[in-house]
């Protein structure tokens, strides 16, 4: 099981009368019969073509990209047949503050002795500010090695025990405790990551605990990508929620390290990194002072923008205040570190192009067989790469009532590498989705497996989360590891380019001679498991145990 940090995983009541629950049990022979209609390689095509233009500019929210980008989806919605999702409006404000850090100074370390050290921005540091301040300065701060950075009071872990931290820098590690373990064992889950070994906790704690700064010792395995994704995510402007504060709850800068800058910060401080990275991993372990103070300065440049939600719905023919959701992301990194030829336009074609497309061919198929019993919400949400921001927004401020919400399939980054024999879900076992799954999967000849690399948290990196956390059951699965040419080996070999070469980065451009059998494949599961959603009179739930359990049956109560 997983667990999530006690800020999220607060149950949430939303009022209002609850619709008849016919069933929380699912079984597979229950479940209806679904014929897939002809859904559209060309539409997938066009519409990932088209958003992945240049002319898009990669799609950051607040951009001339953004305003092409609704513009195109709204068409398309309406084309395919859909009606506005929101009160007669196409789309849902996403308030956002746009922040540029400009000028940024080296990161500079100095003993008490005076001796100092200089880290370049960019190749060798990265840092950003959640606050709105014209100006953001790190002087002399106190740095504090604090392990994993993790208070997990129900595991009685405790990183920052013993020590205060307000007013310092805190140097932490990525992902969790028990990351290095095999199987599943351990007091984090094992190999499989939990919230606690997301980066955005890690900011979140540092936070909370009164720290002036964070900086995230970056080593590539934990981390789940290397340095040329944090130096391309993390430099150039960047993307919040609006906050009553102005953020002034956050810490005063954010940022990641290389992990050979660390070796050079803790043999300057006496201290074997290694060493105190094992350390770490073990319960008990107290906090370092590093006896070295950090400086840094940059300016922000702060917009207050308003993003948007593309929302597109198909009334229920028989129980239309019951729902169900499909969701992609439409935004991507707009400019970003070039590219050895100077291009400096990350496309998104993969991530998310595809899944957007996705959206428009399924709203098509749904249009030719005709209406289900249940609405299905179309959801092209906005700020994904920046922390889920516009699915965040809407599972706070839903325009269908979450506890009608049925549950819901999310969409991210299809794969151009074939068709495989199995599909990789991810979070395989939290929810009673997996039935519909596997009735889904077994129509079309294919297996669904657990995934390869529950390390990487991929759970909490994509938009299914925020739903997930106010209890809506959600299922979120990629094209599987063995494909039907070149099993594993080929599959493995394809996520492993795609990683290194594109993503996050320039390169992932459309590509005329992409192999879409696979995608299409995955777009007929899509559909069958949100279309049994659909005509089902069941109210599938997270599994007993599950750590969204709880927040669900609180809500479906209408307590």
């Amino acid at each position: 099981m997983r667990l999530l940090s006690l800020a999220l995983v607060s149950a949430f009541a939303l009022t209002g009368a609850c619709p008849t629950v016919a069933s929380s049990d699912t079984k597979t022979s229950a479940l209806p019969q679904i014929v897939v209609p002809t859904l559209s390689e060309q539409t997938m095509k066009d519409i990932t073509r088209e958003l992945s233009l240049d002319t898009y500019e990669g799609r950051a929210p607040g951009s001339i990209g953004e305003e092409k980008t609704v513009a195109h989806l709204i068409a398309k919605f309406r084309a395919a047949g859909l009606e506005p999702g929101n009160n007669g409006s196409w789309t849902q404000d996403v308030p956002l503050i746009e922040i540029t850090a400009q000028n940024v100074s080296s990161l500079n370390i100095a003993d008490r002795n005076g001796k100092a050290m200089s880290f370049a921005y960019g190749s060798e540091y990265v840092i950003g500010s959640y606050r709105e301040t014209p100006k953001t300065e790190i002087k002399q701060s106190e740095m504090i090695f604090v392990g994993h950075g993790i208070v997990a009071p129900e595991k009685g872990w405790n990183d920052y025990a013993g020590v205060d931290v307000k007013g310092k820098t805190v140097v932490v590690m990525v992902n969790d405790p028990d990351f290095e373990n095999e199987g599943l064992d351990g007091p984090f889950g094992g190999k499989a990551m939990t919230y606690y070994g997301r980066w955005t906790y890690k900011y979140e704690e540092a936070a909370r605990q009164g720290a002036a700064a964070v900086l995230i010792i970056h080593d590539t395995a934990p981390a789940a990508y290397g340095w040329n994704v944090v130096n391309s995510s993390w430099t150039g402007t960047q993307f919040l929620a609006q906050s009553k504060d102005g953020g002034k709850s956050q810490t005063q800068a954010n940022g990641w390290i290389q992990k050979s800058v660390a070796k050079e910060i803790f043999a300057a401080a006496g201290q074997n990194l290694e060493m105190q990275m094992a350390a770490a991993k073990q319960k008990g372990f107290k906090a370092v002072p590093l006896n070295l103070s950090a400086s840094l300065n940059f300016n922000n440049d702060i917009a207050r923008k308003a993003s948007k939600n593309v929302i597109g719905v198909m009334k229920g023919a028989k129980r239309p205040d019951e729902y169900v959701l499909y969701t992609a992301h439409w935004d991507h990194l707009g400019r970003c570190t070039a590219a050895a030829d100077g291009d400096d336009i990350c496309n998104g074609a993969i991530d998310n192009a595809t899944g957007t497309a996705a959206l428009v061919a399924l709203a098509e198929g749904y249009t030719k067989a005709g209406a289900p019993d249940r609405s299905v919400v179309f959801l092209a949400v906005t700020a994904e790469e920046s922390g889920l921001l516009g699915s965040k927004f809407y599972a706070e401020n839903p325009v269908f009532p979450l506890f009608q919400t049925v549950g819901g399939v999310n969409m991210d980054a299809f794969s151009m590498s074939g068709p495989a024999k199995n599909l990789t879900v991810i979070g395989k076992g939290k929810s009673q989705l997996d039935a519909y799954l596997e009735t889904a999967a077994k129509s079309e000849g294919r297996t669904p497996e657990m995934e390869p690399t529950p390390e990487k948290g991929f759970y909490y990196r994509s938009d299914h989360f925020s739903f997930a956390k106010l209890g809506v059951p959600m299922v979120y699965f990629e094209g599987g590891d063995d494909l039907v040419i070149g099993g594993k080996a080929a599959a493995q070999a394809a996520a492993d380019d795609y990683e290194k070469n594109r993503y996050h980065a320039p390169d992932d451009e459309f590509d005329e001679n992409w192999d879409w059998s696979g995608v299409m494949s995955d777009l007929k599961l899509y559909y069958r498991v949100g279309r049994m959603l659909a005509m089902t009179n069941a109210w599938p739930n997270w599994n007993e145990g599950d750590e969204f359990r709880a927040v669900r049956d609180k809500s479906r109560s209408g307590k």
